[in-house]
């Protein structure tokens, strides 16, 4: 099965959380709701640094995706 890059996911136990799952290396959950980043992923000190500076990209890019989402709801 090919899993999307992103998958929207909420939680009756955090209502204000809005989460999108990243489903790609480096994956990861964001909650939109105060950036708070949890990795399904163990880094080197080599990864880490280019991990600091990517992850402006993927919370950008999760960003968009819920932007993208809510807006075809909207529809």
């Amino acid at each position: 099965m090919e899993l999307p890059k992103f998958i929207l996911g909420d939680n009756t136990d955090h209502p204000n959380a809005i989460f999108v799952v990243h489903t790609d290396y480096p994956r990861f959950i964001i909650n939109l709701e105060n950036d708070e980043v949890v990795w399904f992923e163990e880094f080197s000190k080599e990864d880490e640094k280019d991990l600091e500076e990517e992850m402006g990209n993927l919370i950008a890019m999760a960003t968009e995706f819920y932007d993208r989402e809510v807006s075809r709801y909207e529809e």
